[in-house]
Parts: structure tokens; C-alpha cells; sequence
């Protein structure tokens, strides 16, 4: 990564299963538009409850874009 330059946005991944499948679906949702994705880092868990119990997971990531 010597002299390399990175773009960074954040996204928000939800799952109603898990953080780990909220990630994945965040990074993988946004490799449909953003090309030369290196890296992400969480940013924030959270979640959603409905009626006393878990509705969704959400997790803020901070994803690394290369500069070409």
C-alpha cells in the first residue's frame, strides 16, 4: 500500500440474522457500484427491537475505496 491513496465512505449493512451477515451484506451491496474496495473497519453496532425481542442487526462501516 506504499503511496496509495484512499477514498473512505460509510454505509449502514442490516440482517435480521446477525452483525456478521450485516457486514457482509453492506460490503457486498456496495461492491455493485464501487470498485477497488481494500478494506473496512465497524464504525458501530446496533440494532432494532420490536416487541421485546431482536428485529434487525445494523452495523456502520467505514469502507476503504483505492484511488486509481
Amino acid at each position: 500500500m506504499a503511496n496509495s491513496v484512499f477514498k473512505k465512505i460509510q454505509v449502514v449493512g442490516t440482517s435480521p440474522n446477525s452483525y456478521a451477515e450485516a457486514t457482509a451484506n453492506a460490503v457486498a451491496k456496495l461492491a455493485q457500484t464501487e470498485k477497488n474496495m481494500s478494506w473496512f473497519e465497524v464504525a458501530e453496532l446496533r440494532g432494532a427491537i420490536r416487541d421485546g425481542k431482536i428485529h434487525e442487526f445494523q452495523v456502520t462501516l467505514n469502507v476503504g475505496i483505492k484511488v486509481d
